[in-house]
């Protein structure tokens, strides 16, 4: 092994273990090795940033802000008015939702797909009186399935499609990932209406649905006691009797920034102290009433004067949010909304809220006026709960974005213009109608996504040049011990799925692409089959919530623990398996 190879391997090992660990965040990791990575020498000077102006880069990018527009234009407003209906038996309703979000994962961003059908079912699931956690993880799998159908349905399959205009001088075309994605998508979307579902926890399968996240029983709010208050000389636990009435637990107080030791269950009450409470929304309004205290942040100057609202909203991976505190953000001053509770899997936090380091998952209750809640979303990248008009609907202008868009696909489609051409133009007109706001369209990037795509580019092709892909595939090949190419590409298979468990799928698929093309050379046969199983491979990330984003957005909706996935997942990653691989050899032999 040489010393370029001994840098890379240790390179990516490095990136692969602070990936599992999930304390940075991927983009600042992958830049990270890229610059360890240039001043090793290792990835020439010239090559430095050549992954940000990759086609696969700027398709990624396009595909974001077409989805942003498919998303205003109203299509998905209009189909779920026609297909959802909460009156439906539960597997009945979890086959259409999920065949719904599978066939919206195809043409535009997994992520957009699930973000934007995640409120209708939390509506349905609310007017069945069931509880959501049955119905969001079958709708977060069967978005990420319906993403392997098309080469825009997700980053991989355009990074493997990419990859093989590089390595075989063509790319693969927009829909021959159609037949494995389709078969994948028709079975594991059967497998999550009929099965899946049942696999849950009895606890999470029988849960109350109000008050496990309609009414967020789980908040952790901070609140104020205000001069004159009648509870001003009381000690806290004097306040047990009356705090049950209104369905709140008082579980700590701050006073001149300082929390109290345990529960402060014996403190005296003073003016302007801060008490921690657990409670929902309507309870928290009750007893704002009954105890006469007030929201953090309501009586400054920050919020006073404005007719205040409540907004229930997810942090996603890529909000500034993520991995930040309200303090940090300022989000009171630069935003005039207040972070007024938490929910985070029924975690009780005993630091101070707008202390507390926010987590992808997150659920947050914030407090506001309706502009400014509107506004926050939008700048902050998080994802309401409930449709409650925060998104600027264009129903006028719903057929140009559908049509200008099947225009640009199939023009790509015959080879007439270049794929990431034909999306630039789409993106021109989408912008031009004013169907995605000049102000919204770097804002419908996911830039993390981006710097990890720019940064392993390059990382990946040095694995390669050094010949690190070779020595990945020959241990591959060994480890089958000769068997048949059937079993090489089966195990292959497998570990890029392990990978995609544990790390990003985007930088799974860099790393995974170069290793199939050098396995397949080694076997004398057809690269194809082994792209092919990279790429569904790379998009099944069924066992953790970190595998996959769509998997992160639902656990705090869902109420689920890390342990839960796995119980639907793992079935379901078997069964990708037992069905791709004889699809695969079928659409695509070995020779």
């Amino acid at each position: 092994m040489t010393d370029d190879q001994l840098i890379l391997f240790g390179l990516l090992a490095t990136v692969f273990a602070f990936l599992i660990w999930g304390r940075w965040r991927y983009d600042l990791v992958a830049f990270v090795a890229l610059l360890v990575a240039l001043l090793t020498g290792v990835v020439p000077k010239e090559a430095a940033f050549s992954g940000f102006g990759h086609p696969a880069t700027i398709i990624i990018a396009f595909v974001l802000i077409v989805s942003r527009g498919l998303a205003n234009s109203g299509v998905i407003e209009l189909l779920g008015r026609y297909l959802i209906d909460a009156s439906r038996r539960l597997g009945t309703h979890i086959g259409v939702m999920s065949t719904l979000a599978a066939s919206l994962s195809a043409v535009m961003n997994n992520v957009a797909a699930l973000a934007l059908l995640m409120p209708l079912d939390l509506q349905a699931a609310r007017k069945a009186e069931r509880s959501p956690s049955l119905t969001l993880m079958p709708l977060s799998f069967a978005s990420i399935l319906g993403g392997m159908i098309t080469l825009i349905g997700t980053p991989p399959n355009i990074i493997i499609a990419e990859y093989r205009n590089d390595a075989l001088g063509e790319s693969f075309r927009m829909f021959d990932f159609a037949p494995v994605g389709i078969a994948c998508a028709v079975v594991g979307v059967a497998y999550v209406a009929l099965i899946g579902w049942r696999l849950l926890p009895a606890g999470r399968r029988t849960s109350d649905a109000h008050k496990e996240l309609f009414e967020l029983a789980d908040y952790i709010t901070e609140v104020r006691v205000p001069e004159g208050s009648e509870i001003i000389g009381k000690r806290i636990r004097e306040l047990d009797e009356r705090a049950e009435k209104s369905d709140i637990e008082i579980v700590g107080l701050s006073r001149r920034g300082k929390r109290l030791p345990g529960l402060a269950r014996i403190a005296t009450i003073k003016a302007g102290d801060i008490l921690v409470v657990e409670a929902s929304p309507d309870s928290l309004e009750d007893a704002l009433g009954a105890l006469n205290l007030e929201y953090v942040g309501s009586g400054g100057s920050a919020l006073s004067g404005e007719e205040l609202a409540l907004s229930e909203v997810v942090v996603p991976e890529s909000s500034p949010l993520a991995g930040r505190s309200a303090m940090s953000m300022r989000l009171l001053y630069r935003f005039r909304v207040a972070l007024v509770g938490v929910s985070r899997q029924g975690r009780r936090f005993r630091e101070r809220l707008r202390k507390l380091v926010l987590k992808p998952g997150d659920v947050l209750l914030l407090l506001g006026a309706e502009e400014r809640l509107h506004d926050t979303t939008g700048r902050l990248g998080l994802l309401p709960l409930a449709d409650r008009g925060q998104r600027v609907i264009q129903r006028n202008k719903i057929w140009i974005a559908v049509g200008s868009f099947i225009a640009a696909i199939a023009v790509a489609s015959f080879g007439l213009v270049y794929l990431p051409i034909a999306l630039g133009c789409v993106v021109a007109v989408y912008v031009g109608l004013n169907i995605v706001p000049l102000r919204d369209v770097y804002g419908s990037i996911e830039w993390p996504v981006i710097v990890l795509l720019g940064s392993m580019i390059p990382i990946g092709g040095a694995l390669q040049t050094t010949g690190g892909t070779g020595l990945i595939a020959d241990g591959i090949v060994t480890l089958s011990g000769g068997l048949s190419p059937v079993v090489v590409l089966t195990l292959l298979i497998v570990v890029t799925m392990t990978l995609s468990d544990v790390m990003n799928n985007t930088a799974t698929a860099v790393i995974a692409a170069p290793v199939a093309v050098d396995i397949a050379s080694r076997l004398g046969v057809d690269p194809d089959p082994f792209l092919m199983g990279v790429a569904v491979a790379a998009s099944c990330a069924f066992l953790t919530p970190i595998g996959h984003k769509n998997n992160t957005l639902i656990l705090g909706p869902g109420g689920y623990r890390f342990g839960d996935y796995w119980r639907m997942g793992l079935a379901l990653e078997v069964l990708i398996i037992l069905v791709s691989v004889p699809v695969i050899l079928i659409v695509w032999p070995f020779n």
